[in-house]
C-alpha cells in the first residue's frame, strides 16, 4: 500500500497486537486484500508515531485491540483521543475464537492481521473510555490488591523462618518490619482510593450498592469498584460475565468424551480475585446464597466449581444493583430458592 494509492475517503481497518515493549500492527485498505505491517513501540512516543502513521493511511480508521491491561490501556486512551480513529478493545476470547476460524499461526504478526480483520468483518463495537476517576480508581485498587498478595508471600516467609531453629533474628526482625510497612501502605492506598470515590457521585452510589451485598465490605467493594467502575454502561451481564473470565466452556465429542467443563479465564484476572474472597464469605452467611451453594455441593461439584458458579451469581447481583440503582435483595437473585435461617 504506498502513500500515493491512498484514497482519503476509504476506510482503514487496523488490528494491533499489545505486548509489554512493542505494538505489532496490521492495516487493511477497504477494498483491498493485502496487508501492510510495522511495529512501533509501546510508550507514549510510539504511541503518537503509530496515530500520525495511521492518520497518514486514512482519515477515517478503525482499530481493533485486545483488552490486556495496562499495555493496552494507555494505547487505547491516546487512539481514541485521536480524531478520525474508532477503537475497540476486545475480550481475548473473543478474539481468540475469531482467530482459530481464520486458522492462522500464533505470531504476533498473525494476531494483529486477525485483530484487523475483526475490524473489517465484524459489528465494530467502539471503545467507551473511561472516566479519570475510574481509572484512577482501578490504578490504586490494583495496587491494594498487589501489596495484599506480598502481604501473603511474606506471612508464609515468616512462618516458615520461626519454624526453623537456624533462623536468625535479623531476619524475622525483617520480615516482620516488611509486612507491617506493607500494610501501612495498603492502609494509606485504601484512604486514597476513598477519596476519590467520594468526590465522584457515580462512583459513590455504585459503591454504597457493592457494600449491600453480603460478603463484600469495604476494602473488596473498592478493588471490585476499581474493575467494574470503567466497564462500557451498554454492556450486558453475560459480557460481564465473559470480561471476568468466569464463563464456562463445556466441551464433548460423540457419546462418550465429556470431560468436565472449565471457566475460560480469558478476561479480567483481578475482577475474579476480587470476587473470590466475597463470594466464599457469600457461601457462609448470606442465607441465599448459601443455600445455593450447599445445592451444587449436594449434587456433586467440586468446592472450587460452587464457588466460581457463586462468583457468577455475585458479578449478576451486582450487575442488578447498578443498572436498577437499588441495594442487594437475595430474594431477587434466587427467587425459587428458600433461605435457611
Amino acid at each position: 500500500m504506498s502513500k500515493g494509492s491512498t484514497v482519503a475517503c476509504q476506510r482503514l481497518f487496523c488490528g494491533i497486537d499489545v505486548s509489554a515493549a512493542t505494538l505489532a500492527v496490521a492495516v487493511q485498505q477497504e477494498g483491498l486484500e493485502r496487508f501492510e505491517h510495522h511495529e512501533f513501540a509501546n510508550t507514549c512516543a510510539g504511541h503518537k508515531k503509530l496515530t500520525a502513521w495511521l492518520l497518514r493511511h486514512s482519515r477515517t480508521v478503525r482499530v481493533s485491540l485486545e483488552a490486556t491491561g495496562i499495555y493496552s490501556q494507555d494505547l487505547a486512551l491516546a487512539l481514541d483521543a485521536a480524531e478520525g480513529i474508532e477503537v475497540a478493545v476486545l475480550n481475548p476470547q473473543q478474539v481468540h475464537q475469531f482467530a482459530r476460524s481464520m486458522k492462522r499461526s500464533k505470531t504476533d504478526k498473525a494476531d494483529a492481521m486477525a485483530l484487523a480483520e475483526y475490524s473489517r468483518r465484524m459489528p465494530f463495537v467502539p471503545w467507551r473510555r473511561p472516566s479519570l476517576a475510574a481509572l484512577r480508581l482501578r490504578a490504586i485498587s490494583r495496587l491494594i490488591a498487589s501489596l495484599r498478595e506480598d502481604h501473603s508471600r511474606l506471612r508464609s516467609r515468616l512462618h516458615a523462618a520461626r519454624a526453623s531453629a537456624a533462623t536468625p533474628d535479623c531476619v524475622v526482625k525483617l520480615l516482620k518490619d516488611a509486612m507491617a510497612q506493607l500494610q501501612k501502605s495498603r492502609l494509606k492506598l485504601v484512604r486514597e482510593a476513598m477519596a476519590v470515590i467520594a468526590q465522584d457521585t457515580e462512583l459513590q452510589r455504585k459503591f454504597e450498592l457493592l457494600k449491600s451485598v453480603k460478603g463484600i465490605a469495604e476494602t473488596s467493594a473498592v478493588q471490585l469498584l476499581g474493575e467494574l467502575a470503567g466497564m462500557d454502561p451498554a454492556m450486558s451481564v453475560r459480557q460481564w460475565v465473559a470480561h471476568s473470565g468466569l464463563d464456562p466452556q463445556h466441551r464433548s465429542s460423540g457419546t462418550s468424551v465429556h470431560p468436565p467443563s472449565r471457566i475460560s479465564r480469558r478476561g479480567n484476572r483481578h475482577l475474579r480475585l476480587a470476587l473470590y474472597m466475597p463470594a466464599l464469605v457469600a457461601s457462609r452467611f448470606d442465607p441465599h446464597m448459601k443455600v445455593f451453594y450447599n445445592q451444587l455441593k449436594a449434587r456433586h461439584k467440586a468446592s472450587l466449581q460452587a464457588l466460581v458458579a457463586l462468583q457468577r451469581k455475585m458479578l449478576h447481583a451486582i450487575y442488578g444493583c447498578f443498572k436498577s440503582n437499588t441495594p442487594y435483595n437475595g430474594a431477587t437473585l434466587f427467587p425459587k430458592l428458600i433461605p435457611t435461617s
